[in-house]
């Protein structure tokens, strides 16, 4: 398994729109339709990648923790189906029901989303602000697989507290580290 940082792009670029399907309803979703009027999480994530397997408990937790504090949390799926089965909407589907997933995961099957964020590995994460804002760009915490570092969500954590609370989000942000997106 290859760790593939995430790309560093000046923070403040706007979030682009998207009109993706969300296997788990069958319908599409608009990121419009979907941001929060205090803090949107957008992380690109996937079924397979072990770096997402790490973290998904505590992808849960946290939007548990803030989905109710009124925080949108999208997980998208941009990897090619075709090579990763276990990626496709079906199975997407399948893990929403399985892990009880409370977030919205939507599947973008162009990959056009995937390139408008920018978005390199699985997971890749970024926090808007109420203006759509990108606020953060970085990781969930300093855990990986195998470095037996304990899985927190500390930094997503601390961002979304910072928003929360009318406050600044530390712009020294460490870039999320995982597998690569899987291009067609």
């Amino acid at each position: 398994m290859a760790a593939i940082p995430t790309i560093q792009i000046p923070l403040g670029f706007k979030a682009p729109e998207f009109n993706l399907l969300e296997p788990s309803t069958g319908k599409h979703k608009t990121l419009s339709a979907l941001k929060s009027d205090k803090a949107t999480v957008i992380m690109f994530i996937c079924n397979h990648c072990p770096f997402v397997k790490h973290v998904l408990d505590e992808l849960i937790r946290l939007s548990n923790d803030y989905i109710p504090k009124g925080v949108s949390v999208i997980g998208i799926n941009s990897n090619d189906v075709i090579n990763y089965p276990d990626d496709s909407p079906e199975n997407m589907k399948r893990l929403v029901d399985e892990m009880n997933i409370p977030f919205t995961y939507l599947f973008d099957e162009t990959q056009q989303v995937a390139k408008d964020y920018s978005a390199a590995c699985t997971p890749d994460f970024n926090i808007f602000d109420k203006e759509m804002k990108c606020v953060y760009r970085g990781q969930l915490d300093s855990s990986r697989p195998g470095n037996d570092i304990p899985v927190t969500g500390e930094d997503i954590r601390a961002a979304l507290d910072a928003l929360l609370n009318n406050g600044k989000v530390n712009e020294e942000q460490k870039p999320s580290i995982g597998c690569n997106i899987k291009w067609k």
